[in-house]
């Protein structure tokens, strides 16, 4: 027969009243960052919704940041980079993103200049041609109202979304879409 073993720090057993507290707000932050990249600001209301004195969580945070094991900057370029190429969203939205998550405004901008004017028009072209590829379009004052549209929900503003489109429509060669009046 085995012996009983020592409950694993973060699990229910760690409830009980002598558990350690910080033992276990480690554990707890170490497994929510083995699951995830996290910023501060999450990983501290990760900690206080499981239990950790807020206290005790803004400590934590903090020892994981000395340590390089938290970095927001670092979070902030990779979340931009990935977003921007492969959902296709323009600053305004990624910058919206990471303020919900808590990211410093300066912190999120620093990122943010990862992604200059024509890499986002660029990808707004990608992402109009994507989505004509192999469509029969009938009705192009309709399709390109739907095209600007899908490009101004991801962010993109409304004269870069008409001017991407336009530009696709014309060099499909599909009659002029666009009526900018």
């Amino acid at each position: 027969m085995r012996p009983a073993a020592e409950p694993t720090p973060g699990s229910p057993a760690d409830l009980t009243p002598d558990a350690d507290p910080v033992q276990v707000a480690r554990t707890i932050a170490l497994r929510r960052l083995t699951a995830a990249p996290r910023t501060r600001a999450e990983l501290r209301a990760d900690l206080v919704q499981r239990g950790v004195e807020p206290e005790l969580a803004d400590q934590v945070v903090d020892r994981f940041t000395e340590v390089g094991l938290l970095d927001d900057a670092a979070y902030a370029r990779t979340w931009v980079e990935s977003r921007h190429r492969t959902r296709g969203s323009a600053r305004s939205v990624l910058r919206q993103e990471l303020r919900h998550k808590g990211v410093a405004d300066e912190t999120a901008q620093a990122a943010l200049e990862q992604i200059d004017s024509e890499s986002e028009r660029e990808r707004a072209r990608q992402l109009v041609e994507r989505k004509l590829a192999g469509r029969q379009v009938t009705a192009p004052e309709r399709e390109a109202a739907r095209l600007v549209g899908m490009l101004v929900r991801r962010g993109y503003p409304s004269g870069t979304a008409y001017a991407v489109v336009r530009d696709v429509l014309a060099a499909s060669e599909l009659p002029d879409a666009i009526d900018e009046s």
